[in-house]
């Protein structure tokens, strides 16, 4: 692993360690998502000014709704799934980063409660993501797809799906650091094996506790292991964002190549001396920052471009 200097970056570890500490992997799953629970809680920052924030049910699942003021039909809107490997997090674990979002782009943020597991196994996560995606385009409005660690596997698993189905289409796929189905033979899961928030072991654990043991699962279906997927054509184009010091570093690159491999569009952007779950030290780490403003500025962009585009007839 490449060592880590950054001492900003290192006083991020320090803070997620204090709120979340080793023993927490081997707690019961109760237990561990209160102490995730908690650590979110140390980084969480207040929401900007002139949003409007409302806890809705849509399609049957929870969400919650991050209104800029813009007339609703004026913009695409925004889906944003969080991360916590499948077992943690919610609408309070990543308010704070939806709040900021939807500040930015200017855009109608919605945050998904989507069922977790080990309670509720593959594909329930991947069914909550399209119920509030079909129900969100039914009359036509575009959206841009957004998602963080395992919400970045369902965003992407939600394309390759849509695509399947001949459904509306995200305008982008906006991933952050995503598992995306990879293992030990891509180099990061061994290069990053035992990296700082986020271990080669985690990702193995977390695809047991979605996959209820089924480890069949994850090596052939494509909307819960992306990268297993035959046909990567058609699918929208991707903003890829990856931390350098984590094990689901090469699931991004792979993902990438794959895309461009079939005529699609990808870009890829790779953060030297982060680590998986930067987003939270974006107020605390320069790097963090800088990563953060990338991604709103892409999410912004195709936001723009759907505005400027009406949608398919």
């Amino acid at each position: 692993m490449t060592p880590l200097t950054d001492p900003e970056v290192l006083a991020f570890i320090a803070r997620s360690d204090a709120a979340y500490p080793p023993e927490a992997s081997s707690a019961g799953v109760v237990e561990s998502r209160a102490y995730y629970d908690a650590m979110c809680k140390v980084f969480r920052a207040p929401r900007p000014d002139g949003l409007t924030v409302e806890d809705r049910v849509i399609a049957g699942v929870p969400v919650r709704h991050y209104d800029p003021g813009y007339p609703a039909g004026e913009r695409p809107f925004v889906l944003y799934l969080h991360g916590g490997g499948f077992v943690f997090g919610g609408l309070d674990s990543h308010d704070d980063v939806c709040a900021e979002i939807a500040a930015s782009t200017g855009a109608d943020v919605f945050s998904a409660d989507y069922q977790l597991a080990p309670e509720n196994l593959y594909p329930a996560q991947q069914y909550d993501t399209q119920a509030v995606w079909q129900a969100l385009t039914t009359e036509g409005r575009q959206g841009v797809i957004v998602g963080d660690s395992a919400g970045a596997n369902l965003a992407a698993g939600l394309c390759i799906c849509q695509r399947d189905q001949g459904g509306a289409m995200p305008l982008a796929q906006v991933l952050i650091y995503p598992w995306l189905g990879g293992d030990e033979p891509l180099a990061s899961y061994v290069e990053n094996r035992d990296a700082p928030m986020l271990t080669t072991a985690d990702c193995q654990m977390f695809a047991a506790l979605i996959s209820g043991g089924d480890l069949s699962l994850i090596r052939t279906r494509a909307d819960l292991s992306p990268l297993v997927a035959t046909d990567f054509s058609g699918l929208p184009p991707a903003v890829i964002v990856t931390a350098d010091l984590d094990p689901v570093r090469d699931d991004g690159a792979v993902y990438a190549e794959k895309l461009v491999a079939a005529g699609g569009s990808a870009v890829l952007r790779n953060e030297p001396q982060l680590v998986h779950g930067y987003l939270r030290a974006r107020h605390l780490s320069q790097r963090a920052a800088e990563s953060f403003g990338f991604i709103c500025a892409a999410i912004g962009e195709a936001v723009q471009k759907g505005k400027e585009k009406p949608p398919s007839p």
